[in-house]
Formats: C-alpha cells, sequence, structure tokens
C-alpha cells in the first residue's frame, strides 16, 4: 500500500475556537485555542502566545485565507499584529458551532433546573423535586434558556413561568427564621418583621 502525504505547507486546525470582527466592510478572524479566549477576556490569561493558535491575522480562518496589511492598516489604522489581535478578541464575536451551542445550551438547562430544584418544593409535601422532573416542566412551559446569560440571573424567572405554564405545582421554599432584638427595638422593627413573613409560629 503506497504511503499518501500530506502537503508539508497545509496547517490543520483542531479544537479551535474562532473569533470575528467586521470592521470598515470586511471581517477579520483569529484561530484561538478553545476555552482561552474567555480567559484572556477575564484576565486570568496574559499569554497571547497560549491563547492563539496561529499569531496571524484571517479574513477566513477554515480557508487560511491570510487578511492582506492594506485592509488591516485601513480598519485598525495600524499593521502591528499583537495589537491587531488584542482588539480582534477584545471586541469579536466567539463563533459557535451548533453541536457546540446545542451541548452549551443543554448544560446550562441542567445547571438552572439544579438552581430551581434546590429553591422550590412541592406545596403539599414540602419536599423537594428531582431535578429530571423540573427539566420537564421547564420543556413543558416552553422556558427559553438565554445563553448569554448565566444561570443564576435565570433562575428567578424560571420559577414564575413554571408557576404559570406547566402543570407542575411548585413554590418556593420556605425558610423558618428565628428573631431576636432588644425590647427597646421591638415596636419598631416587629412591624416590618411581621409583614415580610408568611407565618408566624411563637411571638
Amino acid at each position: 500500500m503506497s504511503k499518501i502525504n500530506q502537503p508539508s505547507n497545509q496547517i490543520k486546525l483542531t479544537n479551535v475556537s474562532i473569533v470575528r470582527l467586521k470592521k470598515a466592510g470586511k471581517r477579520f478572524e483569529v484561530a484561538c485555542y478553545k476555552n482561552k479566549v474567555q480567559e484572556w477576556r477575564t484576565g486570568v490569561e496574559t499569554d497571547l502566545d497560549d491563547v492563539l493558535q496561529i499569531s496571524n491575522v484571517f479574513v477566513n480562518v477554515s480557508k487560511g485565507e491570510v487578511a492582506k496589511a492594506g485592509d488591516l492598516q485601513k480598519a485598525f489604522g495600524t499593521t502591528e499584529i499583537p495589537n491587531i489581535v488584542k482588539e480582534i478578541l477584545r471586541k469579536g464575536e466567539v463563533q459557535v458551532n451548533e453541536k457546540e451551542r446545542e451541548h452549551d445550551l443543554t448544560s446550562l438547562r441542567k445547571e438552572i433546573a439544579t438552581l430551581v430544584a434546590e429553591k422550590c418544593v412541592e406545596p403539599a409535601t414540602q419536599k423537594p423535586y428531582p431535578v429530571g422532573m423540573i427539566e420537564k416542566a421547564m420543556a413543558e412551559a416552553g422556558f427559553s434558556v438565554k445563553q448569554n446569560k448565566n444561570a443564576k440571573s435565570q433562575v428567578s424567572e424560571c420559577i414564575k413561568q413554571l408557576q404559570a405554564e406547566s402543570n407542575l405545582p411548585i413554590q418556593r421554599a420556605r425558610m423558618r427564621v428565628r428573631v431576636s432584638m432588644p425590647t427597646a427595638d421591638g415596636k419598631r422593627l416587629r412591624e416590618k418583621i411581621v409583614h415580610g413573613a408568611e407565618k408566624i409560629e411563637d411571638d
């Protein structure tokens, strides 16, 4: 069997994350290692060599088309690659393929369901629901996960939608609180505390 030689000048990019920025009517892309873009944006990673797979600016990473110096000068006012790359990383949009997006949404949905399960109970028994049951109710209520928001910020909206649009009886778990205060402050504070309580067990 004869061996097929791959062209030595062909660069195969694997595990790649593409960041794209449109400027001056052109698109510019950089090829980064997965998960490194967010680390660079939050300041966890500061070395560009550890972020970029190739230290160059492309018009199309997948086709290997490198941006022309004239286009870079026109769009960024410089041809200094590190400076241009930093701007693309800072302002550009991370390109996510359909499979990755689906995986991210599934993980986010599971995280939201887990948080809801931790905060809510079945009203009659005051017992928590399994995460799987919460996920089914989310689907029934047509809850739409927002990929640009973290799980924690979507929990309240999810609970409201489950209460309004699913068949799952659900309420936020109640906390039993004991409040002690000096007698002198009792009159002034009691009304506020009672107003915020659902039920007073002992006074």
